[in-house]
């Protein structure tokens, strides 16, 4: 088999092996492979120790518990819950998914998503697990809006102090092209009508701030300015123009959005065209629109922000009180 994509752990490791086992592992009915691989767990975890279990939850970034406030979080996404539209369906999600759910729709390696032995992987983006349910339930409504909190789990390191897991909260809006960016302005307006309102209430002295980069979609650029800015006008949000942005170029189409805090020094959501639920359904008039927000980012950003106010005011941050209280 070819080998020109590995890595060099991947080549270190198929060298270790016995010749032809890549290519015979790899022509294994998915049945057997999966019956090898639970055997060979099965077989690890029996010489697992007390000990052992103790070093891992210190130590594996995968399994540490998040440093929120789950008391705090869970405030934020009921008040969340709350503020969607009625015609917003939400969707208690599988804690996995098709295996390929990201990779095959988006330029996204399966190296960065943790892979079960069951033709799953662990969900890494509501997103696409909502493009998916999107792409299902349109076969029988004209539209389909869907929101989910979930928990995802990411294999890439994000460095010192951050977490391999953490809080969304997302939205998947799938509906027909109606010609001329029409449909894409309709859908822009709803998201981002829908993250104006979260922060203006939830993060009102964290600086809030809304992003829009349009890539290379000239119907999609006349409707922003025609269309989505009017309609958004007079919030104490800004929708801010970011046209140096580059990243997500490939991954959304036509346009892609932001949201920050801190006067936009801190990102806390992102999202933007997609052609997901075109893939999915097998039809190139489908438009859909993702967002999402980090929830936890936002509790702790905005509850910095308050702890600020509240001690210029000569009150008490919460670290202060518990301090006080040594």
């Amino acid at each position: 088999m070819d080998g020109g994509d590995l890595t060099d752990a991947e080549r270190r490791v198929w060298a270790a092996m016995p010749a032809g086992t890549r290519t015979a592992l790899a022509g294994l009915p998915a049945a057997d492979l999966r019956t090898m691989l639970l055997t060979v767990s099965r077989d690890r975890a029996a010489t697992a120790r007390p000990p052992d279990v103790i070093r891992r939850w210190r130590e594996d970034r995968f399994v540490r518990p998040a440093g929120a406030d789950p008391r705090a979080l869970a405030q934020v996404e009921a008040r969340m819950w709350q503020l969607l539209p009625a015609d917003v369906s939400g969707v208690e999600l599988s804690p996995v998914v098709p295996v390929g759910t990201c990779s095959v729709v988006a330029p996204v390696s399966q190296n960065r998503i943790v892979t079960t032995m069951r033709a799953s992987e662990v969900l890494s983006d509501p997103t696409n697990a909502l493009a998916i349910e999107a792409a299902v339930r349109r076969r029988r409504s004209d539209e389909v809006h869907l929101a989910a909190a979930h928990r995802v789990l990411r294999a890439q390191d994000f460095g010192p102090g951050t977490s391999a897991h953490f809080r969304l909260f997302a939205l998947v809006s799938s509906a027909p092209d109606a010609g001329s960016g029409v449909t894409q302005a309709r859908l822009l307006i709803r998201h981002l009508t829908y993250w104006r309102t979260v922060l203006a209430e939830l993060a009102a002295t964290a600086a809030p701030r809304l992003h829009v980069t349009v890539f290379d979609d000239q119907a999609v650029r006349e409707r922003l300015t025609d269309t989505v800015r009017p309609a958004l006008d007079g919030s104490t949000v800004p929708l801010v123009d970011e046209p140096e942005r580059e990243r997500g170029r490939g991954y959304y189409t036509g346009c892609a959005i932001r949201i920050t805090l801190q006067g936009g020094s801190v990102e806390v959501g992102d999202g933007g065209l997609t052609d997901w639920t075109a893939q999915l359904s097998g039809n190139a008039k489908e438009r859909c629109l993702v967002s999402c927000l980090a929830t936890e980012r936002l509790v702790q950003c905005a509850d910095r922000r308050a702890d600020a106010a509240h001690a210029a005011r000569g009150g008490q941050t919460p670290d202060e009180r518990f301090r006080a209280g040594l």
